[in-house]
């Protein structure tokens, strides 16, 4: 299907917007999810300090415990919005500190959300990270966070942070500049669009 002109206008209003990373996050421990499929879950992520290498399957340091569903070239790294997480703090009653969705990386200052599959992102002086589809939410994400009909009312937001593949590997680390370097060639849907629309059906009960 061909893009939309005010889809095209949008994709191309968002090369050269910057933010930055707030938090590096990897997993801290894996915990019991003894409802899940694999018994455990790696959605324990916590910020570290100093570099963290990125490479083509994701940051050193984080794991999938069920890799059939999460992780893989295509789903490398997870960067969920400071804004996205301020809303949700406002709308739960409860903080939301970096790593409390199972991110990679907390970034302030742009929609990540309004990113189309293919805009590239330079983190830092080095890592390209390039755009590739939204956070479905499971049911383990719901039990993490103790909220019963979470993964409906994530969808519904249309607040679910934006997975990446690794285009240049390198290191990453809390204070590196985040810039939009390109926007994607065909510019479709954007992340959130596409959250919306597919959401609902592809939701798993479990991970």
């Amino acid at each position: 299907m061909e893009a939309s002109p005010t889809c095209l206008a949008g994709a191309a209003d968002r090369l050269g917007l910057t933010g930055s990373v707030d938090a590096v996050c990897v997993v801290h421990q894996l915990v019991p999810d003894e409802v899940g499929q694999v018994g455990v879950s790696g959605i324990d992520k916590r910020p570290v300090q100093g570099p963290v290498r990125v490479r083509t399957l994701g940051l050193h340091g984080d794991v999938q415990a069920d890799r059939k569903h999460h992780g893989g070239p295509e789903k490398a790294v997870y960067a969920y919005a400071a804004e996205d997480a301020g809303w949700w703090s406002q709308e739960l009653g409860r903080e939301i500190p970096a790593g409390s969705f199972g991110e990679n990386l907390r970034i302030s200052g742009i929609d990540l959300d309004g990113a189309h599959p293919g805009e590239r992102w330079q983190i830092g002086d080095r890592v390209v990270l390039e755009a590739t589809v939204p956070r479905i939410p499971c049911a383990t994400f719901g039990r993490w966070l103790d909220q019963p009909g979470w993964v409906k009312r994530f969808i519904a937001a249309g607040r679910p942070g934006t997975y990446f593949k690794v285009i240049t590997p390198g290191t990453v680390q809390a204070g590196d500049r985040a810039a939009v370097i390109a926007v994607a060639e065909a510019p479709g849907a954007t992340i959130r669009e596409t959250a919306l629309r597919r959401g609902p059906a592809q939701a798993r009960p479990d991970d």
